[in-house]
């Protein structure tokens, strides 16, 4: 079994910065803030358009329209810390509204432009964000090998085969199960401690 040198970690696992202090320094002018919040939040606020049966690029749309209220929109927020619910209704709105717009120029069946029950959702993809957010942070602390074998083999779509992975990972094909089944376990193991 060939096994490649460990890598030097290259950056140190920081904790999760609060919603209170990237907006915070949004306002001072950091763009690195503005990008991880954007970063934080962007499949949350892409989602909605998707579920109101929008195409991905009238999603892309809705998407940059969000963006640009919450921009105008920092330095009143009242509460950072429910930055995620204030998004959900937002782009709820931008939904609903590009739906009516529709409902003028387009004569469609009353049904087709309906969007789903949206009763209990934002709570609903709240959790979806926070559970997210903890994938992230557990999987930032895996070794960096476990960490690319993982994506490549579980966030890619499709999933790469075995032989393409342990080239890339410089492994042996045959060690990729075990390693497999080590790196789950250490992602496991991390995501417990989280309370996941």
């Amino acid at each position: 079994m060939t096994i490649a040198p460990k890598r030097a970690k290259t950056r140190t696992s920081q904790p999760r910065q609060s919603d209170t202090h990237l907006v915070a320094e949004c306002l001072k002018g950091k763009e690195s803030a503005w990008v991880a919040l954007v970063d934080r939040y962007k499949n949350l606020i892409f989602s909605l358009p998707i579920r109101f049966g929008f195409s991905e690029e009238d999603s892309a749309d809705i998407f940059q329209v969000v963006c640009m209220d919450l921009l105008a929109e920092l330095p009143r927020l009242r509460d950072p810390e429910a930055l995620a619910g204030w998004l959900i209704q937002v782009t709820r709105n931008k939904c609903l509204h590009r739906k009516q717009s529709g409902r003028r120029h387009n004569v469609q069946e009353i049904g087709d432009l309906d969007p789903p029950d949206p009763s209990g959702e934002p709570e609903n993809l709240v959790s979806q964000i926070q559970q997210a957010g903890i994938l992230r942070q557990a999987l930032a602390e895996l070794p960096s090998q476990c960490r690319e074998l993982v994506k490549m083999l579980f966030f890619e779509s499709p999933p790469r085969p075995y032989e393409e992975v342990a080239k890339e990972l410089h492994l042996a094909r045959g060690s990729i199960g075990f390693m497999r089944r080590s790196c789950l376990d250490k992602l496991k193991k991390r995501l417990e401690s989280r309370g996941y």
